[in-house]
């Protein structure tokens, strides 16, 4: 009953009241970005939503506009070189993520669930499927978020998604979401930048 109606029914009433209570925020980005960079106010990118259906994911731009497309930013060699001044503020402290609320109020994300794996990010589609994770909404945020983000090797994020799958309940989204705030408060799990592992994986696609 949780996943087949209350669940959406929270997620439309916290998008609702999410975009209400933080449109002052948006104005304040939304300037700041125009006055600090030249490109759209938001960034657009192809998504993989419940089902293995596209969508386009809606972000706050933290990058310049001749940023490699459709590239995790921690597989970038040197992703200093394109994140801009007030993009690196956005990034440290998720306000990025924010637009994604019109992604829930539309349908295609929720609140929590794991995190929406790119269109061509193949071996995280792959090692999903093993364990359901793509037959749920993708998610704002989620359990894999709040146990490693962008340091978790592909095949632990996905079992991590999976066991979200298992546990799927609303005092398990609320852990979930109030553990998030810990991990944004904190800085915790971000990788801005190719580590080895993720070098090896781009050059084994190249």
């Amino acid at each position: 009953m949780y996943q087949s109606f209350f669940k959406r029914l929270l997620d439309l009433v916290l998008s609702f009241l999410g975009i209400l209570l933080l449109s002052w925020l948006f104005l304040i980005v939304i300037l700041a970005l125009k006055l600090d960079s030249r490109g759209p106010i938001f960034f657009k990118q192809k998504r993989v939503g419940k089902g293995k259906t596209y969508f386009h994911i809606l972000k706050f731009r933290s990058m310049r506009i001749d940023t490699p497309k459709d590239m995790p930013t921690h597989m970038l060699q040197n992703p200093d070189q394109y994140i801009t001044r007030v993009g690196r503020f956005l990034r440290k402290t998720s306000l990025d993520e924010l637009p994604q609320l019109f992604n829930i109020l539309a349908g295609h994300m929720s609140v929590v669930g794991p995190r929406p794996a790119l269109w061509n990010q193949y071996d995280l589609l792959e090692e999903r499927d093993r364990y359901g994770a793509n037959d749920v909404r993708p998610g704002l945020t989620g359990w894999a978020q709040i146990n490693g983000r962008d340091e978790l090797e592909i095949p632990v994020k996905a079992k991590l998604d999976g066991e979200y799958v298992q546990k799927l309940s609303f005092l398990f989204d609320c852990k979930c979401f109030f553990g998030t705030f810990l991990k944004v408060l904190r800085h915790e799990g971000i990788v801005e930048g190719a580590t080895d592992q993720t070098s090896r994986e781009v050059a084994k696609k190249r």
